[in-house]
């Protein structure tokens, strides 16, 4: 499954339903740019997730609603509700381990 980017105008109805992870980045995070490619790759290995990307610069109010105080900051959704929270740009393994624990 590939990422979906998601905005301030349809970010409650992206994460409403199963599990969703929400990859909150911006264009100039050089850590960002580094867990992007593994987060691809996520996305095909588990298609059961979707997994998103919320640009906080250009979505400033989700990002605000949110809290979101650093970036790359992951968010997992489960139908809607927020379930876990990790800061920093984390390995392949660790990534994938946050997610199959709320699966």
């Amino acid at each position: 499954m590939a990422l979906t980017e998601i905005t301030d105008a349809n970010f409650k109805a992206e994460t409403a339903k199963g599990v969703v992870l929400v990859d909150c980045w911006a264009e100039w995070c050089g850590p960002c740019r580094m867990v992007a490619p593994v987060l691809d790759e996520l996305s095909h290995e588990m298609a059961d997730i979707k997994i998103t990307k919320l640009n906080v610069d250009f979505n400033q109010k989700t990002a605000q609603e949110l809290g979101i105080q650093s970036i790359p900051t992951l968010l997992l959704y489960k139908d809607g509700v927020l379930v876990d929270k990790a800061i920093g740009a984390l390995p392949k393994p660790q990534i994938k381990k946050f997610i199959e624990n709320h699966k």
